[in-house]
């Protein structure tokens, strides 16, 4: 290699490290400024909970079943499709259309296939009427499909244009899924909300691609949001042993995996030395050691005092919400909410601006603000 494209190598990779963040040390907060409060029990896995209004939920069972929770009242939702329940898959995210009031259009991503076969994502919509889920049509379906268990990844949002973007993860194929463009997984994808490929996605005139990918290089996205100042997606995605990341999504972007990682295998061998490539994007953020990211939301409420602006972000592995604070792009503070409360798999704001968790094999759960 020739010295000057050494040292533009280098100065590559010193840019590439500085853009990323490692975890910093996180906090035990001295005062908790809410109170917890169980509003729904359950011995199952909620998945995903949405608000129809203040007073109303709507939530997912993983094993393949969604009620509606309003005051005492507690109702099963009908007309679910087929459910492929294997390993981390199932019945997962849910997503209510913005106008939903008006069309009753609701969104769901759940594990599709069969035992024999195995199984891979897929993203239906229907409308919700009189607790029963009419007209469902499936908009998109990963192929490809496994009998592995692992990395359906599957959250969905919409956002300010109508757009509908969903998650796939790897499906534990991480040496084809994130890189290929030609296959499902890995990636996080961007359709309209009747299943058509919009016309400026970065790929749509590519021969023989997925023109519904929007990025990609990806390794089991859980976690998304749109950011209500700037009207971006925010992913957070699963490492290996430690590598869990947060990024900012960008038409056409390659997000590394495994091409580079912070992460290693989790029996600790080395997947790869690379931090940093040309081409490849790095995280805004990333923790190591991992703290299995599950479910993400962006803090638009003052409801709590100096949490606006924060992001909070559900851990699997240690059993609590994460609160973290941003300042110029740097996260500057970690600190545990509801710590040792369980598995959270997801955390919404309600219309309101109040925090909820649906937490594994116990429930949902409100954060009630002690300064009300």
């Amino acid at each position: 290699m020739k010295k000057r494209q050494f040292n533009f190598y280098l100065f590559f990779l010193f840019i590439s490290f500085s853009c990323a963040q490692k975890d910093t040390t996180i906090a035990e907060p001295a005062k908790e400024i809410y109170d917890i409060e169980l509003i729904h029990p359950t011995k199952n896995i909620p998945w995903s909970l949405e608000f129809i209004d203040e007073k109303t939920i709507i939530y997912t069972e993983k094993q393949g079943k969604m009620f509606i929770v309003s005051d005492e009242n507690i109702s099963e939702v009908i007309g679910l499709p087929s459910i492929y329940e294997r390993g981390q898959g199932g019945l997962m995210d849910i997503d209510i259309h913005p106008d939903f009031k008006e069309n009753k259009l609701i969104f769901l991503s759940y594990a599709s296939g069969d035992r024999e076969r195995g199984g891979n994502t897929s993203i239906a919509r229907a409308k919700l009427i009189n607790n029963e889920l009419i007209n469902l049509k499936v908009i998109y379906k990963g192929e490809e499909n496994t009998t592995r268990g692992q990395h359906f990844g599957s959250r969905i949002e919409i956002d300010n244009d109508g757009f509908l973007y969903f998650t796939i993860g790897d499906r534990g194929n991480r040496d084809v899924n994130p890189q290929d463009l030609t296959k499902d997984g890995g990636k996080v994808y961007r359709i309209n909300i009747d299943g058509s490929i919009p016309d400026d996605n970065p790929f749509i005139n590519d021969s023989n691609v997925k023109t519904g990918i929007y990025s990609y290089g990806h390794r089991n996205p859980q976690g998304i949001f749109l950011h209500p100042e700037t009207g971006r997606i925010w992913t957070n995605e699963h490492g290996p042993r430690g590598g869990d990341e947060i990024n900012i999504i960008s038409s056409g972007k390659n997000y590394g995996w495994p091409k580079i990682t912070y992460g290693i295998n989790y029996v600790g061998t080395t997947i790869t030395k690379n931090k940093a490539l040309p081409g490849l994007e790095q995280p805004l953020y990333y923790w190591v050691p991992s703290i299995a990211p599950s479910s993400f939301e962006y803090v638009w409420s003052e409801r709590y005092a100096n949490w606006k602006g924060s992001l909070l972000v559900g851990s699997l592995k240690y059993m609590y919400l994460e609160r973290l604070e941003l300042n110029d792009g740097k996260v500057t503070y970690r600190e545990k909410i509801a710590k040792n409360v369980g598995r959270v798999r997801d955390v919404k704001l309600s219309p309101k601006g109040y925090i909820y968790i649906a937490v594994e094999n116990k429930g949902i759960f409100k954060l009630n603000p002690k300064n009300e």
